[in-house]
């Protein structure tokens, strides 16, 4: 593994960690951490970092509706599925656009305050698009674990019966 992913990984698993420690870990210097770290944002490999929160717990996000919709289209002449992707990818409710295989082109993750602006933003601004032949929508009803990260807490009894 060369230093770039090695440094990739580590930030995977906790962006937050301090220089000195990712340096430590890979037995470089801070400044080298640093400017691997720059380097890679340059790039455009590392776009970002966010922290990640627990819908149910945090009181604005539980109120959100969340729904993944399957969209069948009929690909563009010279631009294939990008064009449409494109035109999706600009609402602000697209949270997550993938182009599938199967049985559906399109995969849209949207996010909406109330299940009438979920069906209203499907019905009126997502179906009306040129190329869009079907939609199937499915509402997120509970987060079990999403990107490696378990958004449930383990409440079991882990104790051991005493026989008598």
């Amino acid at each position: 593994m060369d230093d770039k992913e090695e440094i990739l990984n580590l930030l995977r698993e906790n962006a937050r960690l301090p220089l000195a420690d990712i340096a430590a870990m890979t037995k470089k210097t801070p400044e080298q951490v640093g400017a691997l770290i720059r380097q890679l944002e340059e790039e455009g490999v590392i776009l970002g970092y966010k922290a990640i929160v627990n819908p149910e717990k945090d009181g604005a996000a539980k109120e959100k509706v969340r729904a993944e919709i399957e969209i069948q289209v009929t690909p563009e002449r010279e631009h294939g599925f990008d064009g449409i992707a494109d035109r999706i990818y600009r609402f602000p409710q697209v949270k997550s656009l993938y182009l599938m295989s199967g049985g559906y082109d399109l995969k849209v993750v949207i996010e909406g305050d109330s299940l009438q602006e979920v069906a209203f933003f499907v019905a009126r601004k997502l179906s009306t698009l040129d190329g869009v032949r079907s939609t199937k929508t499915h509402f997120f009803l509970k987060t079990y674990k999403e990107n490696d990260v378990l958004y449930v807490e383990d409440e079991s009894d882990r104790r051991q019966g005493v026989m008598a």
